[in-house]
């Protein structure tokens, strides 16, 4: 992305897909590509330079949109300081109600820690899928279920109970990205605080 600059002040935003008209001269889209950096400054036109230090993962941070400047002969784009995404859900409140929004009291936004919880559970209804047909048959057909698929399923939602109750006790955001970061030590095994959900072999 380019920008264009006049008297001191970005007035428009370049693609650089097309040609130009400036002060009557036409320029084409070459100029993008072909030309210095330089080059385009001298007739008004800069490169845009993404400076994403304030910008942090969005599956835990909301972001704010980025806002363009012109100082020291550079077009940089900047992002301001980052929300921590609410943990808990919102519910509806009495004026949201008299506004026609939703009924006071019922879930407005599902918060991070609910949406992560039903990660966790959709991973293991997955998982357990996979030997429901042993559960079925036994109730259909009486016949045993191997020790070792009812070990795995125990195993599975043992670990599903472990990762729902470390999501849930997890005090802050930086806790809960801590959850999920994945580190190597020194035998080379890479790993995460937060448990996984067993699978079979």
């Amino acid at each position: 992305m380019f920008a264009l600059v006049e008297s001191g002040s970005i007035t428009k935003y370049l693609s650089g897909n097309k040609g130009i008209t400036l002060n009557d001269l036409q320029y084409p889209r070459a100029i993008y590509t072909l030309w210095t950096e330089a080059e385009r400054n001298a007739i008004g036109i800069y490169s845009i330079v993404y400076d994403d230090t304030n910008k942090k993962d969005e599956r835990w941070y909301i972001n704010t949109n980025q806002s363009y400047a012109f100082a020291n002969n550079k077009v940089t784009a900047t992002y301001g300081d980052a929300t921590a995404k609410a943990h808990a859900d919102t519910t509806w409140t009495a004026e949201d109600e008299e506004d026609g929004l939703g009924t006071e009291g019922e879930v407005a936004t599902r918060g991070l820690k609910y949406n992560l919880i039903q990660t966790v559970k959709s991973q293991a209804a997955g998982e357990l899928a996979k030997t429901d047909w042993y559960v079925v048959r036994k109730s259909e057909e009486s016949t045993a279920i191997p020790s070792a698929i009812t070990t795995h399923r125990r195993a599975v939602r043992s670990k599903q109970a472990a990762m729902e109750t470390a999501i849930t006790n997890a005090s802050d955001t930086p806790a809960l990205e801590t959850l999920y970061t994945y580190t190597e030590d020194s035998d080379g095994v890479v790993s995460r605080p937060l448990p996984e959900i067993p699978t079979l072999d």
